[in-house]
């Protein structure tokens, strides 16, 4: 033992418990009160400090796996969501919201498969103009958003997806990101560059 006396004993750490039901009944209010799917470092913020948030999201997840509302990966977070083999029932009852047109969502693909990417940039895999419009009423879904400008003539906005467009599709990150057709409203091929696309996404030859 040092005998320095300007040395400080460290506290030591309260050992951490396991989540008790106040940790989950809390979780379960906080993920379903929030617009926004709820991170591990949110929830930890109004937990004991003796209870890992993440080993409560886990519990959680378990207590609903196999109901109707499941506990989800949604974007760096957790989201309640509907049973996905419950969807084609819930169809008949539940008005969907209304889908984005085409080209929105021709536009949110190459967004998400290109990012970051200049407006430019997608006019060109287009093959067409893109107008105002279409990025404006992405923006105001919050499922694009600027990440900086491209340093080239111009300095053109560089587009990126949001978590709210990973929240939208149900995925985790970018990774999960699914087939570009599987975006798309219509089953009709759009007009890319074919040498921009990966070989999956490359329209099929005549």
């Amino acid at each position: 033992m040092s005998d320095d006396p300007d040395q400080t004993p460290q506290p030591t750490p309260a050992p951490v418990r396991e989540p008790d039901e106040d940790a989950l009944r809390l979780a379960e209010a906080l993920v379903f009160a929030s617009a926004e799917p709820v991170t591990a470092r949110g929830l930890a913020r109004i937990l004991p400090d003796d209870i890992d948030a993440g080993a409560v999201l886990a519990a959680l997840r378990a207590r609903y796996a196999g109901r109707g509302v499941e506990l989800v990966d949604a974007g760096n977070g957790v989201m309640f969501r509907s049973a996905l083999d419950l969807a084609p029932r819930l169809r008949k009852v539940i008005e969907t919201p209304r889908r984005l047109p085409r080209v929105a969502m021709e536009t949110l693909a190459i967004v998400a498969y290109h990012q970051p990417v200049t407006r430019p940039e997608i006019e060109h895999i287009r093959g067409t103009a893109l107008s105002q419009q279409t990025l404006e009423s992405l923006l105001e879904l919050n499922l694009i958003a600027p990440k900086g400008r491209r340093e080239s003539p111009g300095r053109p906005t560089l587009w990126g997806t949001t978590p709210e467009f990973l929240a939208h599709f149900g995925l985790k990150d970018l990774r999960e990101l699914p087939r570009r057709e599987d975006l798309l409203l219509e089953t009709a091929p759009p007009k890319p560059v074919p040498e921009l696309l990966p070989p999956d996404l490359q329209p099929p030859s005549d």
